[in-house]
């Protein structure tokens, strides 16, 4: 049969923070999740025989059994018991290793892409293991639209859907390595800063953001008719005064990505932030032309940039198969 091709959708983080390293090694995390309409395109191919080849034209993209791609197959076949030579062909067009959860979207992609070639569909339960064990960011990958993101950002909820907002993204050509971001913010957070119930002071003050922004947002699926609508969600989002807590550590070792947000506000992002530990950022705005202009300008000054949209849960589902 014909390859299956599915489109992969970046995401970005709407708050980060950050609590103390777990016995596992991992840091108890809250987040907010959001898709966006920039996606790479999977396509999957099954043929007989046995072996799994993954086929990327960017040098960057691993082609053995390192990619999450290679190891979400590997399960899914072996979950299904099922066998054949499966061929997965990445055509990347997000940025890798920026912060847009590239390479876990690409992951959930290869599975559902597998599923519909093999005609059988896991569990969601199967499929949530499979994605918690290859990936911290790969789970919310199977909600799509708004999420929330605990634990190491594995157990993942759905949120009523944020009404699409135009955002642009900004990617300088700066590489950041996410464990050494978490061992700076170790080295600048010690456990006196623990609350009494053992979590962090900022994963409180998250929460208590998160809710007060969360609870004025208006009943899923119905879409932003004007620009007010989104103003008055974006202006809510800056007084909950939600943040990414990588900021703290990743701008003071690479200023140009702070300045990258700067800019963003100053091309009238009414929100901007580090998505993940970067190295992308991305400005919130309030109507899609304000975005584009601003898109061009970054662009102009040699900052890669590009305006879109965040994407619901329903333009997810009903994007996703190309």
């Amino acid at each position: 049969m014909a390859p299956i091709s599915v489109r992969s959708f970046a995401k970005i983080n709407i708050g980060l923070s950050i609590g103390p390293a777990r016995d596992d090694g991992f840091h108890e995390l809250r987040t907010i999740y959001q898709t966006l309409a920039l996606h790479d395109l999977i396509k999957v191919d099954v043929a007989r025989g046995a072996g799994i080849e993954i086929r990327c034209k960017d040098p960057r993209v691993p082609e053995d059994e390192s990619n999450t791609c290679w190891r979400v197959a590997d399960r899914v076949l072996r979950s299904l018991r099922q066998r054949g030579k499966v061929t997965i062909t990445i055509d990347k067009q997000l940025p890798v290793q920026g912060g847009l959860g590239s390479a876990s979207s690409n992951a959930i992609a290869t599975m559902f892409a597998l599923e519909r070639a093999l005609k059988y569909k896991l569990p969601s339960g199967e499929r949530l293991r499979i994605a918690s064990e290859v990936g911290s960011d790969l789970p919310l990958f199977l909600l799509g639209g708004t999420v929330l993101g605990l634990g190491r950002g594995e157990q993942v909820y759905p949120l009523d859907d944020v009404p699409a907002i135009p955002i642009v993204i900004a990617t300088p050509g700066v590489a950041i390595s996410t464990p050494k971001a978490f061992a700076a913010w170790d080295k600048m957070n010690s456990p006196a800063k623990l609350t009494g119930n053992g979590r962090s002071a900022t994963i409180d003050m998250f929460s208590r953001g998160a809710f007060d922004w969360l609870s004025g947002v208006p009943t899923a699926g119905v879409p932003a008719k004007s620009g007010d609508q989104a103003e008055t969600l974006l202006l809510d989002l800056v007084r909950a005064g939600i943040e990414n807590d990588f900021e703290n550590v990743v701008f003071s070792e690479n200023p140009e990505l702070r300045e990258v947000k700067r800019a963003l506000e100053r091309e009238g992002a009414r929100y901007a932030s580090l998505s993940g530990s970067g190295s992308t950022v991305y400005g919130l705005f309030r109507t899609q032309s304000e975005a584009a202009h601003a898109a061009e300008r970054i662009r102009n000054n040699g900052t890669p940039a590009q305006a879109t949209m965040t994407l619901t849960r329903k333009e997810y589902w009903a994007q996703i198969y190309k």
